[in-house]
């Protein structure tokens, strides 16, 4: 199954950058093809860590945008699957998105080319990503699968998200919500310093920036407890 991610919530800081490269892990672990692109001007941190599978697109133009979808108008391999996409969407670039997917009609067409459209939705503790999911629900309505992420990393008590409207919404519209543990803030510092990706973090066992025994465990531990909410999605 081919799959179209994209990787959002609208807000900075609520960890779309992070999100987007374990689900980058999680493909190379899977042996399941991917090409990746990273919105953010200012940081680029998709393409820091994971430069060999993504690349920077400008979402200001349809001509950035569209090489987006021309991934999926390349013939499969004869001997593999066609390749998902992972877009890495930078804060306040959820306008210029929405226009390109509504004049380009893309959510048909690629249902069309039997390509699952997955909007991840990035969610933090407070009040602001309760109303964001509210404005994602009212431009793409039942055009897309929605995935609502409470990321444990910004917060513990999502009950403002759990008793919205908008939660409810999406859940009518048949939206996933899984939990995102948040990894040790000091391991997740040398990994950021290292540039690393998260298969570096696990395996490498020199440098000064390299992880120590228990601190790899603890990667190993989250990733795979990422991969079991993963799994279960339409990726």
């Amino acid at each position: 199954m081919s799959s179209l991610n994209l990787i959002g919530g609208e807000k900075g800081g609520v960890g779309k950058s992070v999100t987007a490269r374990v689900l980058a892990q999680y493909f190379i672990d899977k042996g399941r093809p991917f090409v990746g692109f990273d919105t953010d001007r200012s940081h680029t941190s998709f393409t820091r860590f994971y430069a060999d599978y993504a690349a920077p697109v400008i979402v200001d133009t349809y001509e950035g945008l569209d090489l987006i979808a021309t991934v999926f108008d390349e013939p499969p391999p004869d001997d593999g699957e066609a390749p998902s996409v992972i877009v890495d969407l930078a804060a306040q670039t959820a306008a210029p998105l929405a226009r390109w997917v509504k004049d380009s009609d893309l959510l048909t067409l690629l249902d069309e080319m039997g390509v699952t459209v997955n909007y991840w939705h990035l969610a933090d503790a407070g009040a602001d990503s309760v109303s964001l999911l509210n404005r994602l629900i009212d431009t793409y309505g039942a055009g897309l699968n929605y995935i609502v992420v409470k990321n444990l990393g910004r917060g513990s008590d999502f009950s403002q998200l759990d008793n919205s409207a908008a939660l409810q919404g999406a859940l009518a519209l048949g939206a996933r919500v899984i939990s995102l543990p948040e990894l040790h803030e000091a391991s997740m510092r040398k990994i950021d310093r290292q540039s690393a990706s998260f298969w570096a973090a696990v395996n490498l066992r020199s440098g000064p920036e390299a992880l120590g025994l228990l601190e790899r465990q603890r990667v190993k531990t989250w990733l795979r407890a990422i991969y079991e909410r993963f799994d279960e999605l339409p990726v």
